[in-house]
């Protein structure tokens, strides 16, 4: 295939508003690729480039050739000419990139051009989300899209499975299974004010586990090779040897645990978050599964003498010596669950028939100094990657996770700090951002100094007065209400908002939603979402 016709459809999903547009654009161009052109031209509708490092950063992409007047580069032929830029190290490195990447770019309309810069900075605006390109897989391979889905949680790869449904079908999707050592997106749940909300949606009876003030980690042993992955799917097995020495005593073959880790203080009371995160930080660690690396990291690094130790504590069992458990009801994943791993590893859970006993558990949670509890029926499979009304989180504030769109110059004591936060929620139709206000409440001087270094970095726009960044950055808000307000593009905003803190934990795809917000402006739960 022509490279121009894959920047074509790019440019084309960028211009369409409608879903199903988008898909029927998407699906068009997977059936053109070549077999050999699949695993490529999905990774370049993505958004994304099929090397991940390639050594080219914002400057390298600011003095380019013109543009070519006709079109000679094909799909292949730019993988190509990537993963040579890629491949280059040693001595002369920078001017040998730098030549590749000025004959690439030379060789490419201004069309191609466009997305070829979009690929290198990671920025292809186009609304193609992993969503969309999951939908125009199965319409372009004629294969259920719910296939097509656990294929790409089973697998974590989306070029692989759109290579195995084109030139497969649904017979080659089905081979997909969870892999001991390859994470898979972690279930999630959806939000209610209350616990009477939470058990509308669950029923009863329902299981109530303490929500935890900490990181999730999906936790994957094979004999004596562990390895423990980031909801994002990011291996730090080296930073957290105290989870891998407790998984590595439990007398099993093999298992795939789901659950959370978190500092205690001697009470047993959690410790600021922010100590937890900056044991599990993930900035620079390698996702393997985005690589298709299923290979384990079973070396742990030792702390530090006075530094944070973490505890972990288990909710669900994902695998175990060989068997599934993904499709299983709950009540049999946890009672499997118990068999396996010492009580004192295990996240405190009460099965309840009544809103009182579970407003109960709720205090209790929220007086330990807990987030709040996660409600959960005993009845539902364990549904990867998915936010629905199976596990529904119940916190005694109202919180979202949102992503930082542009900060502010600080003036009068913030005189030098980027300071004030333009928070955004994610719109998954068009897969952009809707601003709903700016703060700078609750930020301490350390927090002011640490966002200052890290929205440089992600800076695309520096301003007089505003910095415009990659929307990257995640960060938890709270606020006391949601309000009509016309001067922001989605019609609402956040009353009071406030920081808590920022989430290195969460990706941008993974913030909350538009309807999200929505949903408390008109008073009810938080819709479900896909």
């Amino acid at each position: 295939m022509r490279f121009l016709d894959l920047a074509a459809t790019s440019a084309a999903v960028t211009a369409t508003s409608g879903r199903r547009a988008k898909v029927d654009l998407l699906a068009a161009a997977l059936r053109g690729l070549d077999p050999d052109e699949i695993p490529i031209g999905a990774a370049y509708l993505a958004g994304e480039l099929r090397q991940r490092q390639t050594g080219v950063g914002y400057a390298g992409l600011r003095d380019l050739p013109p543009p070519a007047d006709r079109p000679t580069l094909t799909v292949g032929g730019v993988d190509a000419a990537v993963a040579e830029i890629a491949a280059v190290a040693g001595a002369g490195s920078q001017a040998r990139r730098r030549d590749l990447l000025g004959a690439l770019f030379a060789a490419a309309t201004a069309d191609e051009q466009r997305m070829l810069t979009g690929l290198f900075s990671g920025e292809l605006r186009q609304g193609a989300q992993a969503g969309l390109l999951a939908d125009a897989i199965a319409r372009a391979a004629e294969v259920p899209l719910p296939v097509v889905r656990r294929a790409l949680l089973l697998s974590g790869d989306l070029k692989t499975v759109a290579e195995a449904a084109l030139t497969g079908g649904a017979p080659a999707l089905a081979g997909f299974a969870l892999r001991v050592g390859r994470p898979l997106a972690p279930m999630l749940a959806s939000s209610a004010a209350s616990v009477d909300q939470a058990l509308a949606a669950t029923g009863v009876p329902a299981v109530v586990d303490v929500k935890l003030d900490g990181i999730r980690v999906q936790v994957h042993r094979s004999g004596s090779d562990i390895a423990v992955f980031t909801r994002s799917l990011d291996d730090i097995t080296a930073r957290l040897p105290e989870v891998v020495d407790a998984v590595r005593t439990l007398p099993v073959r093999e298992i795939v645990l789901d659950g959370e880790v978190i500092a205690l203080d001697a009470r047993g009371r959690p410790r600021p978050f922010q100590e937890t995160a900056s044991r599990a930080a993930t900035r620079g660690a390698r996702r393997r599964v985005a690589a298709g690396d299923a290979s384990f990291t079973p070396t742990a690094v030792p702390i530090a003498d006075g530094g944070t130790v973490l505890t972990p504590y288990f909710f669900d069992l994902l695998h175990l010596d060989g068997s599934d458990l993904l499709d299983a009801p709950g009540r049999e994943r946890w009672a499997a669950l118990a068999g396996a791993v010492d009580g004192s590893l295990l996240v405190g859970r009460i099965e309840v028939d009544t809103v009182e006993q579970a407003a109960a558990a709720f205090a209790a949670a929220v007086d330990a100094g807990q987030e709040g509890v996660v409600v959960k029926s005993p009845d539902a499979p364990y549904d990867a990657g998915r936010r629905g009304a199976a596990w529904v989180k119940v916190k005694p504030r109202h919180t979202l996770d949102l992503v930082v769109l542009a900060v502010e110059r600080g003036s009068g004591r913030r005189s030098g700090w980027l300071s004030n936060l333009h928070l955004g929620a994610r719109d998954p139709r068009t897969g952009g951002f809707v601003m709903l206000g700016k703060t700078f409440k609750g930020l301490t001087d350390e927090m002011l100094r640490w966002q200052t270094e890290r929205f440089q970095e992600l800076a695309v726009d520096r301003g007089d007065w505003v910095v415009r960044v990659r929307p990257e950055q995640v960060v938890e808000i709270a606020f006391d209400g949601v309000q009509t307000s016309p001067r922001y593009p989605g019609g609402v905003a956040l009353r009071f908002a406030r920081v808590i803190r920022y989430r290195d934990d969460k990706t941008a795809a993974e913030a909350d939603t538009i309807d999200t917000v929505r949903s408390l402006h008109a008073g009810r739960p938080a819709d479900a979402e896909g």
